[in-house]
């Protein structure tokens, strides 16, 4: 994808994040990732600077429009492999750990190959 496994990591999870919680603070990004908040804070930053997220007065997190676009496809191929691997028989923790890494270094016509003829 575009920006690199440990960014794109950080947009699905406040992606995922929002969808439970609503409103999203990087106390609720570190716990989730099981990271430093100092990390959190260095990783927001930098998707700040790119526009990816924005931050509200009371310090939520927010995805630009072009940062949602982004952690809903990664969120959506994480979902999409963790689904076909575990109806492959692979037991779901494994199929997690290695649909978060098959997420991002997929080209987008494989991924799409593969939605065709798995969905």
């Amino acid at each position: 994808m575009e920006l690199g496994k440990s960014k794109e990591d950080y947009l699905k999870a406040i992606f995922i994040l929002q969808l439970e919680l609503g409103t999203v603070h990087s106390v609720n990004v570190a716990e989730y990732l099981g990271v430093s908040k100092a990390s959190v804070s260095v990783a927001m930053k930098q998707l700040r600077s790119k526009d990816y997220i924005m931050m509200d007065d009371g310090c939520g997190l927010h995805l630009s429009p072009k940062g949602k676009l982004l952690a809903s496809q990664v969120y959506e191929r994480y979902n999409f492999f963790t689904k076909l691997l575990s109806q492959m028989g692979v037991p779901i923790e494994i199929a997690k750990k290695d649909a978060c890494s098959i997420e991002h270094v997929i080209s987008t016509e494989s991924y799409e190959k593969l939605k065709c003829t798995f969905n």
